[in-house]
């Protein structure tokens, strides 16, 4: 079964490496249009019905990627960040997603877990115990408590048969819906009331969505074709940079994930610390993705207008021709 994955893994990316290979050479600012692939073929009723039947809650389907995905938060934990509490929209919600290989002969299943540190190991065992892999175990934040690692899975199968092993493996973890509390009262203010939403969507020239207390952004990175297992990995599925915000318009928390290429790295690091972000993780989420994505996070305190400016200055490194060394080479 090992040796018919890896297989089909390695058959399905032949065209992506060329294809993502050809965008990364033409890429020239954040405007340049993907190249075409093959439209993702749209999950059925049957399918999606069959993915909530078997991890026991609805989710969102996006048309658009053809991707299916369902939240995952850790409403049973209480975080703080600092000795401040912070809420879990913030940044301690997890997901899974589940669309189509391109070809439409097998779907592929991405998921980041939100773990405490002794959930770790025993979720790992058991995700491979049910032929999933792990692709990634790393964290998100600095100064959290208590401390939560994040782990990323995936695997390939029909959409029925992958949902069906993810409930396996989560099953008797407290990520899994039937182990979770209910997520409590709404807040006395949402995060529309809290911040001027108006204004920070111009300066980061997206618009925010409204989570609890919480506000945030998601952003795909539509200048580039990445491939992995045969699928198209877009927003929806874990290919996105994004940022959310707690706090007052006066003194806020942003915390968030950045998606680039190797070469923007280093552009994006400088740009975040001279913002006075602070980078707390550089790593991959995927294993195979051609090109190969590097995601950063960071994290930052201060009057909200100022995060969003450092934010969207970092954006403004993605997609454009870097100078200087950008990857070394020897």
């Amino acid at each position: 079964m090992k040796n018919e994955y890896s297989l089909s893994r390695r058959t399905a990316l032949k065209a992506g490496v060329l294809l993502a290979g050809t965008t990364l050479l033409n890429l020239k600012n954040a405007d340049a249009l993907p190249l075409g692939v093959a439209k993702t073929p749209a999950l059925s009723t049957d399918e999606i019905a069959a993915i909530e039947a078997a991890i026991g809650k609805k989710g969102t389907y996006k048309d658009a990627e053809a991707t299916y995905t369902i939240p995952l938060p850790r409403n049973d934990l209480k975080m703080t960040l600092k000795g401040e509490p912070v809420p879990i929209p913030f940044g301690f919600g997890g997901w899974v997603s589940i669309k189509k290989t391109v070809d439409g002969k097998s779907a592929v299943i991405m998921s980041d877990c939100v773990l405490l540190q002794e959930e770790v190991n025993p979720l790992m065992s058991a995700a491979q115990a049910a032929g999933l892999e792990v692709g990634a175990v790393h964290n998100h934040f600095f100064y959290e408590e208590p401390r939560i690692f994040y782990m990323h899975i995936h695997g390939m199968g029909t959409p029925a048969e992958l949902a069906k092993k993810y409930a396996q493996a989560i099953s008797s973890t407290k990520i899994a819906p039937q182990n979770q509390p209910p997520a409590g009262a709404p807040p006395a203010k949402t995060g529309k009331d809290i911040f001027d939403v108006t204004e920070l969507n111009s300066i980061i020239k997206y618009e925010a969505a409204i989570n609890g207390p919480t506000i945030k952004y998601t952003i795909g990175r539509a200048d580039l074709t990445v491939m992995a297992m045969g699928a198209e990995m877009t927003t929806n599925i874990g290919l996105n940079t994004w940022a959310a915000f707690t706090g007052t318009m006066e003194r806020a928390h942003i915390a968030g994930d950045v998606a680039m290429l190797d070469t923007e790295v280093n552009a994006v690091i400088r740009t975040l610390r001279a913002n006075n972000l602070e980078v707390v993780a550089v790593h991959n989420h995927m294993l195979d993705d051609k090109p190969h994505m590097i995601f950063l996070h960071y994290l930052g305190t201060g009057p909200a207008l100022e995060l969003a400016k450092g934010f969207r200055a970092a954006l403004d490194q993605l997609g454009k021709k870097q100078s200087g060394m950008g990857v070394m080479k020897m």
